[in-house]
């Protein structure tokens, strides 16, 4: 058996979940029981915390010192293009293989890439904002009603400006 941990310590638990909704507490439970955490109080702090989030699956950080745990939500990117979709939230048991294709405008985009920005591998802001258009094609919508390639072709060429900053 291991040693026993210090309780203040400080320790970082990572899962996903879909947002507004109490996860199963059996699939929970072998993450946050060895760290003395109830799986169902934190389930339902987990869907009251992510109640923005309503449909999406999101990551969420637990960070666990002294018995209590912090919640943060961490978004993805096709999370937050989704919600820029504006799309009314849908019930996943009933509405199945959803397609989303809707148009977000391109300061929307650098806007999801500023907030992306230390999460990205790229070194400046326009490939983070390339890898966002990259994330828009996945997920199936448009941008400023053209195709999210067509626009990572204009950055590329120069006719389209992308801010420094």
């Amino acid at each position: 058996m291991p040693p026993k941990s210090d309780p203040s310590e400080v320790k970082i638990v990572t899962l996903r979940c879909m947002g507004g909704e109490v996860g199963a507490t059996s699939a929970l439970a072998p993450k946050i029981g060895p760290l003395g955490l109830s799986p169902k109080k934190v389930g339902e702090d987990i869907a009251k915390a992510t109640g923005n989030w309503k449909g999406l699956r999101v990551t969420v950080s637990l960070t666990v010192q002294n018995r209590q745990a912090a919640i943060e939500v961490v978004p993805s990117a096709s999370a937050l293009i989704i919600r820029a979709l504006k799309e009314p939230h849908r019930d996943r048991k009933k509405v199945k293989n959803i397609k989303h294709n809707g148009n977000v405008a391109f300061h929307d985009i650098v806007d999801i890439a500023r907030g992306m920005r230390p999460r990205s591998s790229a070194r400046r802001l326009s490939g983070t904002i390339k890898e966002m258009l990259g994330t828009a094609q996945s997920v199936g919508c448009s941008v400023d009603g053209r195709p999210p390639h067509d626009v990572i072709d204009d950055i590329w060429s120069g006719s389209i400006q992308c801010p420094e900053v």
